[in-house]
């Protein structure tokens, strides 16, 4: 008798995706933000958040220039780069099929069996030119900020507060993606065989579709600080 199919899990992109490659059943609902929020800032974090949301705002400082440049561009062309690298990943590059009798001689070497060591690899470099970048733009972002007005200043302090609180969680988490994609990974060549050693095989191709869908999803996640301080930008 068939399994009743899973039910399609509502929720970020980034969070659909995982959950359509895991077999585990994630469930639909859950905290609000705010009780999930108090959770992950312990007590000094919360301390140093109240006392900048209490403090006075402190003016812009008198005299200082606001370069004039395209923040938003900027920005783009980070996101534009760190796309084109995981596009032009060479783990996730689908592989050309050789021309007919073009290699005789590799029908009698034994290929060896796939590895998502070097899956796991690639994603932990791109994870880390993500955080990189994006925590470049987040600071600078917040230092033109401050530049502009009193309450921005104040938006930028708490930004950084909630950055620092944040960071940890999000880094545990979002390192715990490549145990996820090689389970996925896994299964797949699994189920595939005697296949699993051919590296053009349509389940590795699925994979790296997957494994890239997987990161363009986490760079999204990682951008959604540096698009908040954009908006408060353009506002000013």
């Amino acid at each position: 008798m068939d399994s009743p199919p899973r039910p399609a899990f509502r929720g970020p992109t980034f969070i659909r995706l995982l959950a359509r490659l895991t077999d585990d059943t994630l469930p639909q609902g859950g905290p609000a933000p705010a009780e999930r929020l108090s959770q992950w800032i312990d007590w000094t974090r919360a301390v140093v958040l109240s006392k900048v949301l209490d403090a006075k705002a402190s003016e812009a400082e008198q005299g200082s220039q606001v370069v004039d440049r395209d923040d938003a561009a900027l920005c783009e062309k980070a996101r534009a780069t760190l796309l084109a690298s995981i596009a032009e990943a060479p783990e996730l590059a689908i592989p050309q099929p050789q021309a007919a009798g073009s290699s005789e001689g590799d029908e009698a070497t034994p290929q060896a069996a796939i590895d998502f060591a070097p899956f796991r690899q690639r994603h932990l470099s791109l994870q880390r030119s993500m955080q990189m970048a994006t925590g470049r733009l987040r600071g600078d972002l917040r230092d033109r900020l401050a530049q502009r007005s009193a309450g921005m200043a104040r938006l930028a302090e708490v930004d950084a507060v909630m950055e620092g609180a944040l960071s940890p969680r999000e880094h545990a988490l979002l390192g715990a993606v490549p145990a996820l994609l090689e389970t996925h990974f896994e299964r797949l060549r699994a189920a595939a065989g005697a296949s699993a050693t051919d590296p053009s095989a349509a389940w590795l191709d699925g994979f790296r579709r997957d494994m890239q869908g997987v990161l363009i999803a986490e760079l999204d996640v990682r951008f959604q600080p540096v698009e908040g301080l954009l908006a408060a930008l353009r506002t000013h």
